[in-house]
């Protein structure tokens, strides 16, 4: 059996437990494809999990890590083959089943996409699932009709996707509007290429309806700020909710969507059949600016996944954080 490194969480007398430690592959669970995992990244779910602030682990001892990028070691899948590089976003990776924190992976080979033409490793996980997210709430608004014309509005735009998807939309050659209570990141958000940045309080109103500002929506956050925005769109504006940081309730009326045929469309990364995931991918290794993606990400090593934790959740990181497994 070969030794790797993993980032392994464990509830010990009811406490959590998280401790880089050394396992053989036999501690793998089953799978079809095992996976010599180059870079991970650190989502919002990710730290949730080491910091134990919310439900998100379904079964101990697991590997956090809901993305991992790497080489295929060994595979009982005719679709993979030594040497292959590969990806995996989702599918209960680090939930349910053990993710990509760690220098192994054993998963099912319906989980995993070859790494699309022109796309290396690195590069993938700085994307990883928010990069995801943010092309599939893309290709949701370009389906339904962006108003023209109109600027869109990203919420949670400080982000991974929102950052991601400001980049996407204004590399498309459209105008988008950021919304973030934190001012302190508006460089960085000019950056990306958003034309202006507002305050999450700027769309509050206690109208059911306002002005039609925005031709299309990405919100990553729900709760109020969902309810907030939909009252702005212009008639018949997409909006493309993935997020909810700020609570599953929405306190809203049938106005917007009876008076102004605005379509609500939720967007989950995490089962999307792997058809449009692929599509996704590859518009991603086409469309994403490079320059501004690596503008966007810092790289960090395993050992040091636990104390970006709190400062992600705590709103003290930008961007995306990739995690060098081996490093």
């Amino acid at each position: 059996m070969t030794g790797f490194k993993a980032l392994r969480l464990d509830r010990v007398d009811g406490q959590l437990r998280a401790e880089l430690t050394e396992l053989d592959e036999g501690a793998l669970p089953p799978g079809d494809v095992t996976v010599a995992v180059a870079y991970s990244s650190l989502n919002y779910k990710d730290a949730l999990a080491v910091t134990g602030r919310g439900p998100i682990v379904r079964n101990y001892p697991m590997v956090p890590g809901i993305d991992l990028a790497g080489t295929v070691e060994a595979s009982g899948d005719v679709r993979f083959r030594p040497g292959d590089r590969v990806l995996l976003t989702g599918w209960g990776v680090g939930e349910r089943h053990w993710g990509g924190l760690a220098q192994r992976a054993r998963v099912k080979g319906d989980w995993l996409l070859p790494l699309p033409e022109g796309m290396d490793l690195q590069d993938a996980m700085a994307m990883g699932t928010a990069g995801l997210t943010a092309m599939l709430c893309t290709m949701t608004l370009e389906e339904n009709g962006i108003v023209a014309g109109a600027p869109v509005l990203v919420t949670g735009a400080t982000g991974g996707v929102g950052s991601l998807a400001i980049a996407l939309l204004a590399g498309l050659g459209y105008e988008v509007v950021a919304v973030s209570g934190r001012p302190a990141f508006a460089d960085y958000l000019h950056r990306l290429g958003a034309r202006e940045l507002l305050d999450r309080t700027a769309l509050s109103s206690p109208k059911p309806l306002e002005s039609g500002r925005w031709g299309a929506a990405v919100d990553v956050v729900g709760g109020e700020l969902l309810a907030d925005l939909l009252k702005s769109m212009h008639y018949g504006a997409p909006v493309a909710a993935c997020g909810l940081a700020g609570g599953a309730e929405l306190h809203t009326t049938v106005y917007p969507f009876i008076l102004r045929s605005v379509k609500l469309i939720g967007v989950d990364s995490v089962m999307c059949p792997q058809p449009r995931r692929a599509t996704a991918w590859e518009r991603l290794a086409r469309e994403m600016p490079r320059a501004l993606l690596q503008g966007m990400t810092r790289v960090v090593p395993l050992a040091e996944v636990p104390a970006h934790c709190a400062d992600l959740l705590d709103g003290r990181l930008h961007g995306r954080v990739v995690v060098d497994v081996n490093a």
